[in-house]
């Protein structure tokens, strides 16, 4: 198992290793100062079927559980499952001492997240991930629930008191969740270290990856976010690079509809579109089309429906929660590995944004 501390204003550390979660209550009881009274299990209708009696047994030895049960997909980061949530959370007695268990993927992670971030002012949670994707998400402390209008703009700031990342859970989730996680993990090399980058660029298959390959991918992930947040955890100047990708990617998610595209997908499609950005305004010097023909090669998407407008994604961008005074933030990349923030006004993003659906997605 290894063991990597975050050290935020509130430590905590995310524990990672095949088996894991049958040390679940074991893990979380040596937690210092953590002693729940009440634990409210928060988990979606797929990983139910699959791990939540058993997760739900081993809780069950030390505390009283009661599970709640959300749809599966992005549409659960909704006002109704949150409200549901609390009702379950009231209805159950939950106090200030008792704890929210996320056990599943982003969605849950973020729905759980806010629910106990909000809960009698905040009480504590422990993030159980069930998919590649998590291991971005279940770091950091960033928690929300999604509006019509934008992904992630109702939410809050609230560290969990452990992340337990068993990496068994991983191995029946299908490649198209794989590959949506993977491209988080591409994100923090992107942002972090070329050497990083290179050592993932000799991967062709995302289905092949070993559970060792696994596990060391998550941990440098998670390695790299958490230097981050450490450093920034409110999101006032370096956390914001960890977006590098997302505000088109969002903007992408939020007009093809909520759970039609992957969010890896849409990032991946962002990550692009910050590559040529940063050849354009950053003075980023890279080999663009060996980037666009490795993403092609792991089957992400690497160009936007025709029939998705230019401006529609603008305007879902001019809500992106980085946007200022109208100016369209975005993170772009100096060198591989050397994140900046540029702030583009709307027509120049349009016009940018037009450039590369044209001539960009197929060099």
């Amino acid at each position: 198992m290894k063991i990597l501390d975050v050290k935020t204003k509130e430590p905590y550390q995310v524990y990672i290793g095949e088996g894991i979660r049958k040390k679940t209550s074991k893990l979380m009881s040596e937690i210092t100062g953590f002693s729940p009274t009440r634990i409210l299990l928060i988990t979606d209708e797929k990983v139910d079927r699959l791990y939540s009696e058993q997760i739900y047994q081993v809780l069950a030895e030390k505390w009283p559980v009661k599970k709640a049960v959300v749809p599966s997909g992005e549409q659960s980061k909704s006002l109704e499952c949150y409200h549901q949530l609390q009702t379950d959370a009231i209805q159950f007695h939950m106090d200030r001492s008792s704890c929210v268990v996320a056990l599943g993927g982003g969605v849950v992670g973020d729905l759980a997240g806010f629910v106990a971030a909000t809960f009698m002012r905040g009480i504590p949670y422990v993030q159980i991930p069930t998919t590649l994707l998590a291991h971005d998400s279940a770091v950091g402390g960033k928690v929300a629930i999604n509006h019509p209008l934008g992904k992630n703009l109702i939410g809050s700031f609230h560290q969990p008191k452990a992340v337990i990342y068993d990496t068994e859970l991983l191995s029946t989730l299908p490649e198209a969740e794989m590959r949506s996680g993977f491209a988080e993990v591409i994100k923090h090399a992107f942002i972090s270290d070329e050497q990083f980058l290179l050592q993932l660029m000799e991967t062709y298959s995302i289905a092949g990856l070993t559970s060792s390959q696994l596990s060391e991918m998550i941990y440098k992930g998670i390695e790299v976010k958490s230097s981050v947040v450490a450093n920034d955890e409110k999101e006032k100047g370096i956390r914001a690079f960890l977006n590098f990708g997302h505000t088109l990617g969002h903007a992408v998610e939020a007009e093809y509809g909520y759970g039609e595209i992957s969010h890896g997908d849409g990032v991946a499609m962002g990550m692009l579109f910050a590559l040529y950005l940063s050849e354009k305004k950053a003075g980023l010097d890279c080999d663009y089309s060996s980037y666009l023909k490795w993403l092609k090669k792991l089957g992400y998407p690497t160009s936007i429906n025709k029939e998705i407008k230019t401006d529609s994604l603008i305007n879902r961008m001019m809500n992106d929660k980085k946007t200022v005074g109208g100016i369209i933030q975005f993170v772009l990349l100096t060198e591989i590995g050397h994140p900046q923030l540029f702030s583009i006004e709307k027509e120049e993003a349009a016009e940018l944004l037009d450039q590369w659906r044209l001539e960009g997605t197929s060099r």
